[in-house]
């Protein structure tokens, strides 16, 4: 590898709940480095969440967040000319990217409604195992799955 490691940035917490989790969610959300904007729609949809949930919206967050997290994929590996999918565990910083990625595709692929409320609704099915994103992992599961066969290719990874 070229170059020296990058030292991962500290997040600081975020300004409602003071939740690091919750505060890098509201980064993925961010659209062009409007925070304000972002940070108004994750509240607008934690508001709603509590009114559908009737619960405390930061459990139901973190209920979803479980949920939707992937715990193995596939990598691809070129062995001997062939490339093979390698089902490998995922780190946890890796984790929660892929998990907040998922939940803000879920939600920006809803039609007809404003984001805060597509967000609350994808969350809120998140966290009771169904919903786009909880299919997302299901199919990366899934996929690993399919690919144990090639398990053993793993050792050889980088």
């Amino acid at each position: 590898m070229r170059g020296k490691k990058v030292e991962k940035r500290i997040i600081k917490p975020d300004i409602k709940y003071g939740n690091v989790p919750l505060a890098k969610f509201i980064n993925f959300i961010m659209k062009g480095g409007k925070k304000s904007v972002a940070q108004g729609i994750v509240y607008d949809a934690f508001e709603k969440m509590a009114q559908i949930s009737k619960s405390d919206p930061l459990k139901v967050f973190e209920e979803a967040v479980k949920n939707v997290q992937p715990q193995v994929e596939v990598r691809s590996r070129r062995v001997g000319g062939a490339n093979y999918q390698v089902p490998l565990p995922v780190s946890s910083a890796r984790q929660t990217a892929l998990t907040f990625r998922w939940i803000v595709e879920a939600a920006r692929n809803k039609k007809g409604q404003p984001m805060r409320e597509k967000l609350a609704t994808v969350l809120f099915e998140a966290s009771q195992g169904m919903g786009d994103a909880v299919k997302k992992r299901d199919e990366v599961h899934r996929m690993a799955d399919a690919n144990k066969a090639f398990a053993h290719f793993a050792r050889f990874s980088k």
